[in-house]
């Protein structure tokens, strides 16, 4: 029954390991256009977050265009040549969504560091996406790049 589960995984291994870098980049596309297009229409959970944090620019202004931003950044990463310049905009995004930890923390942390609230969570699932973006970062040879 090993040998059997074991050549199952290491076939399945193979396929993943021509494949994943793909999949990865696909699904931060899709996180980063549909987040971003919660935040152009208005309806992002994070609306208020972003608020608070940014709050010296007047929301109904700043968060269609975070949003666009993140729109935009989720369709460079379906686009081979710009996943390099892509990238660099996803890590500062990412750089920008710690602030709240900073800003805010009585609205991230129940108990500082251990104990993050809702909101701490959803900033802390975060690294998750930087981790994906270097993945993708690690493993997208851009032939176009490359050749200058």
């Amino acid at each position: 029954m090993e040998t059997t589960f074991n050549a199952i995984y290491f076939s399945f291994s193979s396929k993943m390991e021509k494949h994943s870098t793909t999949i990865m980049r696909i699904a931060l596309a899709i996180v980063y256009i549909w987040f971003g297009a919660l935040k152009i229409i208005g309806m992002s959970p994070a609306g208020d977050l972003v608020q608070e944090t940014v709050y010296w620019f007047k929301p109904e202004l700043f968060i269609p265009i975070l949003g666009i931003c993140e729109a935009l950044i989720g369709i460079g990463l379906l686009i081979k040549k710009y996943i390099p310049y892509t990238i660099v905009l996803l890590l500062l995004h990412m750089i920008a969504t710690l602030f709240p930890m900073f800003i805010l923390p009585r609205s991230c942390f129940d108990a500082f560091p251990y104990c993050p609230t809702l909101v701490g969570q959803y900033i802390i699932k975060n690294i998750v996406l930087i981790a994906g973006a270097l993945v993708v970062a690690g493993n997208c040879k851009n032939t176009e790049m490359s050749k200058k």
